[in-house]
């Protein structure tokens, strides 16, 4: 049993030395400018892995790396405006960072969309512009975007009213693990 703690014990020190120095590397590459790089350190300091979580600096990364056309980096930077994560909260700023991010097709940035369209975040409300962004998110397979889309087509709302539709989207949801719409095939 002794044996086995001391290994254990060993192992961490090494993945704690290890991972240390992946940070530092990963640092250097954010610093010389590497938009992937700058994406990954901001993740890891808005997350806490490994550092003290610091949303301060996960949106300094963010932004450089969204500044250099970042597509992921431009969404979180999105919700770290929608959320006032390390920033004052922003529905204007956070729509301005998502559409530059859905506009590269990107998925989550696409369902935010969606989201603030629906609800009047940062511009007026406006249930066929939800529909056009959710319809966008969902075709890449963004289960969130499904069921959203399938409430919209089932109340009718941005759509015609039509149930085979909604049935689609929820039945899509479904299969990506979304209970609330397994409930509603």
């Amino acid at each position: 049993m002794l044996k086995k703690l001391i290994i254990f014990t060993f192992a961490l020190v090494i993945s704690a030395a290890a991972w240390a120095t992946d940070i530092t590397v990963l640092t250097q590459k954010a610093n010389q400018g590497d938009a992937d790089a700058q994406f990954n350190l901001a993740r890891i300091y808005g997350k806490g892995l490994g550092v003290p979580q610091d949303h301060q600096k996960a949106h300094e990364w963010y932004t450089k790396a969204a500044n250099q056309g970042h597509a992921k980096a431009q969404n979180n930077l999105g919700v770290m405006y929608e959320k006032g994560q390390g920033v004052p909260q922003d529905d204007k700023q956070a729509f301005q960072w998502y559409i530059k991010s859905a506009n590269q097709g990107d998925e989550k940035a696409q369902f935010n969309l969606g989201v603030m369209y629906r609800q009047g975040l940062g511009v007026p409300q406006d249930d066929k512009q939800a529909v056009e962004w959710y319809t966008k998110s969902a075709s890449q397979g963004d289960a969130d975007a499904q069921f959203n889309l399938a409430l919209m087509y089932e109340k009718g709302l941005g759509v015609n009213k039509d149930s085979k539709q909604a049935k689609h989207y929820y039945g899509q949801a479904c299969k990506k693990g979304v209970e609330k719409a397994c409930k509603l095939t």
